[in-house]
């Protein structure tokens, strides 16, 4: 049951300070951009964010493929930084560095003239399949686990780069890396996002030229790295002069990751933890000091990503809220439109035990009609699944709490580690039904929040780059709890009798 309330985004009230930071933070579905403001004594600082700009992301149908519409993506991006330069004006602030994070894996090509070639593919896109069998017949994929210790996904970089006709003359910028591009005229590849490439070295923490080079990708494919804290560069004067900043504000490589900025604000106060990153993907798993490159780690699909600080995330996708949204979006469409609280509430009125589904299966990654998809998931079963929707929102969220507890107990055994206590950080922790239920499914405690750690790990990246914070993560994390008031929820007395085992889908 739960002991607190809901978990705040920021505090109430407002912090005073000279400088203030921007996390410029866009997720698949949804952008915003965020001012973020850092006061207080090293020892007790505190973290507000204020939401100065929000905006409606997604893939559309261009130029024969599902892609993102980036002119109109960094339209808005140049909007909210105007939009942070009038707020912090206002309070008589000066801003002092901006960080971006987005999702993962997707680039866009630029050209030698700095032009952006085409618009960027999506990973909902399913052309990258094809070119899996091939880039397997170059580079064994025990190998590339061996080197990269990235999880298998058909969408991952290096199967999307091997379906490109030619890339002689140009460069993949990741997308946060593109921004930060057109911001500062400067191309550099941020250390967390690449380690999702499939062509980063987990252990050297470099590209991994040979994979370049037997996939016969150009060398200088992608940009230099850069580590999270390190100055990309400042303004461009016509991005200073849309956005009425001073060409000297610099742009500050964050956890450019979402997840990796997530991470860094997970407000743990012991090592022995494990997360869920729970938004349009859940990203669950524990953080390590060093990768875990076994073959059982290779079999189980786990993935070790750069945190801050050159931390591992060692970690496992397991399907996300995006079920629940695109639901929605099919019931709206058919006239259907009730509040997200009426569907959690008959959800949680019904009775434990109801079907699941594999909820990171690929056959829920492109956008369609998900109700039907997820009814002939339970078919394939054996079980037939209600049609009313409170039944398929408790089948997801129910999926949703199984995969989470599955995937936290594959890593406690694979890295030999055992969590404590489970954060759940982004917009999954607002829903308290799943918290409660990733409670019972687990057996552990859970702590609920931040809502935005995504914003708030980037701001605080930022803060400690410009000497207003100290320390590492510990103390980073610190900041996050004086400034934060999380749920907790423990788990029920039903679930006491069905423990959870590893290993096996559902």
């Amino acid at each position: 049951m739960s002991t607190a309330a809901p978990a705040d985004t920021a505090p109430s009230g407002g912090l005073s300070g000279g400088s203030a930071f921007v996390a410029i933070d866009i997720g698949a579905s949804s952008g915003r951009v965020i001012l973020g403001r850092v006061a207080g004594s090293p020892g007790g600082a505190r973290a507000e964010l204020e939401t100065v700009h929000r905006f409606p992301n997604g893939v559309k149908e261009l130029d024969g493929g599902l892609r993102w519409d980036f002119d109109a993506l960094f339209a808005e991006v140049l909007a909210g930084l105007a939009a942070a330069a009038t707020a912090a004006e206002a309070r008589g602030e000066s801003i002092a560095s901006i960080g971006i994070d987005t999702w993962a894996v997707d680039y866009g090509l630029v050209n030698d003239a700095g032009e952006l070639i085409a618009a960027p593919f999506s990973y909902r896109d399913d052309r990258s399949r094809a070119a899996i069998s091939r880039v397997h017949e170059k580079l064994d994929p025990a190998r590339l686990y061996a080197t990269t210790g990235l999880q298998f996904l058909p969408f991952n970089t290096i199967y999307q780069l091997a379906t490109e006709p030619a890339l002689e003359g140009l460069q993949a910028l990741l997308i946060p890396d593109l921004i930060g591009f057109l911001l500062t005229g400067q191309r550099r590849t941020e250390a967390t996002n690449a380690s999702t490439t499939g062509l980063f070295d987990a252990v050297a923490g470099e590209w991994a030229t040979e994979f370049l080079a037997a996939l016969d990708l150009p060398r200088n494919l992608f940009p230099p790295l850069i580590q999270p804290g390190e100055i990309l560069g400042t303004l461009l004067p016509e991005t200073a002069a849309r956005t009425g900043l001073p060409a000297a504000t610099k742009v500050v490589a964050a956890g450019s990751h979402d997840t990796a900025s997530a991470v860094a604000a997970v407000p743990a106060d012991r090592p022995d933890f494990a997360y869920v990153s729970s938004g349009t993907w859940s990203l669950v798993g524990v953080e390590l000091s060093h990768p875990v490159l076994t073959e059982a780690s290779r079999a189980a699909n786990f993935t070790n990503e750069r945190g801050v600080d050159g931390t591992i995330r060692y970690l496992r996708n397991v399907g996300g809220l995006w079920l629940l949204s695109e639901c929605q979006r099919t019931w709206a469409a058919e006239g259907y439109r009730p509040g997200l609280v009426e569907l959690l509430d008959a959800a949680a009125s019904l009775p434990p035990g109801g079907p699941v589904i594999n909820a990171d299966d690929p056959y829920f990654i492109a956008p369609d009609n998900m109700p039907e998809r997820i009814r002939a998931a339970v078919r394939s079963t054996g079980t037939v699944l209600p049609e009313h929707p409170a039944h398929i929102v408790r089948c997801i969220l129910d999926s949703l709490a199984a995969g989470y507890a599955r995937t936290i107990a594959d890593a406690e055994r694979l890295a030999d580690v055992r969590a404590g206590v489970v954060h759940i950080v982004g917009g999954g922790s607002q829903n308290r039904l799943l918290c409660q239920l990733t409670a019972d499914a687990t057996g552990k405690r859970v702590i609920a929040g931040p809502v935005e750690a995504t914003a708030l790990g980037n701001v605080l990246v930022q803060a400690r780059a410009a000497g207003v914070l100290s320390g590492g993560l510990a103390e980073l994390r610190a900041v996050v709890r004086a400034s934060q008031h999380p749920a907790e929820y423990v788990p029920s007395a039903r679930a006491a009798a069905s423990p959870v085992t590893s290993g096996g889908a559902l």
